[in-house]
């Protein structure tokens, strides 16, 4: 029995719970290369299989041991298990360096397969392109672009393998994990850097500054036609939408065009909203900057998320990837004059009002879906209605959309953010973030300064990312003193990435500093008070002061469990002394909201 029908007998197995397959023989099959120079352990495979670290990184070699004037492997970070994160570099005539890529006349496009390991697609596709370039088929390709490619950012996952680690998914036969060796998903941290993988990412950005970034998924849910869905946040979302507007009318065209003439169906970046019942909805997504692609639209770099169908066999989804980055680049080479544009318009945009959050809107929009037939039962184990793939198609004309349009949070944006200098560390993560913070060498006298306090509060139930995030009201405070002295920080917003920075530092954003816990301690009190010495002290106070009594004794009058409650009453008192800790609930970074 040969290895491809043992292999394709371990799937049939493996799969014999998920819903019936189409059939599927598209034009992109072609492109598999059965034996020869460079051919992939995935190639070898039939199409099943995916190789291991340190398979990866032979093929790595073996790529630029047949061409190392195109192509060349660099370290880019150390995984928490210590092991080495790798970016291969494919470019014309040795130009390898960042210096090079920026003044060769080319744009630069950054590919990452795995950041989500047990999600390879993006992997095995890319090297089979890049098998193309070395070989000679594909010698195009490199005249038009400079490529990064990073084939397994989350290195340590990668290799916690096993055929059981995604049950809705087909293929490879064995895969990696969702999350890092420390449990925490790399998809969540693009703000918080918590994950040594998106701190390196970040780095690459930062150093190579590419045109494009593509972050490549695959999908969990529903079932339905399309074997590549891909997006990005759109342009009604954006408070500067010209890259959207690219992306949308300039780049998905000639992607789908190219996806569409191989055999496969390119689909909307959608989720459902009803797992148990498609025909109520799809769900409209507006990543925010914790994911890749939120984080790169409001950056300003442009960044397409691709999420292939899970229910789709590994080989086609590989395939339609090949196809897909294949499309990126052919629409990134004629674009890229109006993707650039397009950046430097929202790279000198600063907003004096920001969205923060946006929500479901209650009104849908109505568009045609390709879906697969299903029907509802009584489920004996769930004890609920549960859903039953069909394998048929099935044409939606009008199915209903809910975008995030409905707006949740908006905030007028400082004209700065001064950071005090114990909080080093936030401002080593803006560095990372490619944002311009300015040490101070001399006090500042400012005007209109302003402080939130915190007036209400809520730690999460349980950690989420390895964090307890922290959900928070605030009341503003002016400052009648400048406290801004010499080694403080001055985070303007009159900078290429005024919305990343108003994101990160405004604590009303969900997905701040503040919001994922890197402030907590500003809601312990360190220094307390003994009764013995407030109850006489506050009577002195209370005398010296009528407006203060008053102020006392009305809220005692209209607040029966205040006036119930000794220690209230005593706190309040306390409150009002100058023995009060001043920082206490206060959030130690100031904004000003006008010139100085």
């Amino acid at each position: 029995m040969s290895l491809g029908i043992v292999l394709l007998s371990a799937t049939l197995n493996l799969n014999s719970h998920l819903p019936p397959l189409q059939p599927w023989q598209g034009e992109s099959l072609s492109l598999l290369q059965k034996d020869g120079l460079l051919t992939t352990d995935f190639e070898l495979s039939a199409g099943e299989e995916s190789p291991n670290y340190e398979q990866t990184n032979a093929f790595i070699k073996r790529l630029v041991a047949a061409n190392p004037t195109q192509f060349q492997s660099i370290k880019i970070g150390e995984s928490d298990q210590g092991r080495d994160i790798n970016m291969l570099l494919a470019v014309e005539d040795s130009q390898f360096s960042a210096a090079m890529m920026k003044n060769n006349n080319k744009p630069t496009v950054l590919i990452q397969a795995g950041i989500h390991s047990g999600e390879i697609d993006g992997k095995d596709a890319m090297f089979m392109l890049l098998r193309d370039i070395a070989t000679g088929k594909r010698r195009d390709i490199l005249s038009k672009v400079n490529i990064l490619f990073i084939p397994i950012l989350n290195v340590d996952g990668h290799e916690r393998r096993s055929e059981f680690n995604r049950i809705n998914q087909r293929g490879p036969l064995k895969m990696g994990f969702r999350t890092n060796a420390k449990n925490l998903n790399l998809n969540r941290d693009y703000t918080k850097l918590d994950t040594p993988g998106v701190r390196a990412v970040l780095q690459v950005i930062k150093d190579f500054d590419p045109s494009l970034y593509v972050d490549v998924h695959v999908t969990d849910g529903a079932d339905y036609q399309y074997d590549i869905t891909y997006g990005f946040n759109p342009s009604f979302a954006s408070d500067a939408p010209a890259i959207a507007k690219v992306l949308e009318e300039q780049f998905s065209p000639i992607i789908n065009d190219k996806l569409t003439k191989q055999g496969h169906i390119p689909g909307p970046l959608v989720f459902v909203m009803n797992k148990r019942n498609l025909k109520q909805g799809l769900a409209g997504w507006v990543a925010s900057p914790r994911f890749s692609n939120g984080w790169g639209d409001i950056k300003g770099l442009p960044t397409i998320l691709v999420e292939n169908h899970s229910l789709k066999p590994y080989k086609q989804r590989v395939l339609g990837t090949y196809v897909f980055i294949d499309g990126v680049i052919e629409a990134l080479s004629q674009q890229h004059k109006a993707l650039h544009k397009a950046i430097e318009t929202e790279r000198h945009f600063y907003p004096s009002e920001l969205v923060l959050e946006r929500s479901y809107s209650k009104k849908p929009d109505l568009i045609s879906f390709k879906g697969i037939k299903y029907k509802q039962f009584d489920s004996a184990l769930s004890g609920h209605q549960e859903v039953k793939y069909l394998g048929e198609p099935v044409e939606y004309d009008k199915l209903p959309v809910f975008w995030q349009k409905e707006i949740k949070t908006k905030v007028q944006v400082p004209q700065a953010f001064y950071i005090p200098p114990q909080y080093g560390s936030i401002v080593e993560k803006l560095s990372l973030h490619g944002i311009e913070v300015t040490k101070l060498s001399e006090p500042l006298e400012l005007k209109a300064l302003t402080q939130l306090k915190v007036t209400n509060y809520e730690f999460a139930k349980k950690p989420f990312e390895g964090r307890f995030r922290v959900n928070a009201e605030f009341e503003e405070q002016k400052l009648k003193e400048s406290p801004v002295a010499e080694g403080w920080y001055e985070v303007s917003t009159q900078q290429p990435y005024s919305e990343l920075a108003t994101h990160l530092l405004h604590p009303l954003a969900p997905d701040s500093f503040f919001a994922w816990g890197d402030f907590l301690s500003i809601f312990q009190r360190t220094e307390y008070v003994e009764n013995y010495a407030l109850e006489p002290y506050a009577r002195k106070m209370l005398k010296e002061s009528p407006k203060l009594a008053l102020a006392f004794d009305k809220r005692i009058s209209e607040d029966s469990a205040f006036a119930k409650s000794d220690e209230q009453r005593l706190e309040w008192l306390y409150e009002k002394t100058p023995y009060y800790d001043q920082a206490y609930l206060k959030y130690p970074i100031l904004m000003s909201y006008q010139s100085n």
